[in-house]
């Protein structure tokens, strides 16, 4: 069973800093792109940062140079460190993978994390 759960939001002001985890279990996790995903009240989920089984990254235009993704294959989980948060930070933050298997393409998402950036 394919299980991906995300720790770590809260309530941070402004120029703060947190770090979400995501632990994930039941598939080949070291061989499987990780994906942090982002959605605001009113607004679409969007792509922050994915990071692939290389280790290789890469940052929604808004977060470069703020955030940054990372992965322990030992742990199966996948971290995003925030820092100098924004208001517009403020979202619920989910996790995603996604793989292939008997050739079927299977995508999870995790449950969330809110995040909220407040002063």
């Amino acid at each position: 069973q394919v299980q991906l759960v995300e720790s770590g939001g809260g309530w941070v002001e402004p120029g703060g800093s947190l770090r979400l985890s995501c632990a994930a279990s039941g598939f080949a996790f070291g061989r499987t792109a990780m994906r942090w995903y982002r959605q605001a009240p009113g607004k679409e989920r969007e792509l922050v940062a994915v990071i692939n089984s290389g280790g290789n990254t890469n940052y929604a235009d808004s977060v470069k140079g703020r955030f940054a993704i990372s992965r322990d294959n030992a742990k199966s989980t996948v971290y995003l460190q925030m820092k100098s948060l924004k208001l517009e930070d403020t979202a619920v933050y989910y996790c995603k993978a996604v793989f292939i298997r008997n050739g079927i393409v299977y995508e999870y998402w995790g449950q969330g994390t809110q995040v909220t950036v407040s002063s």
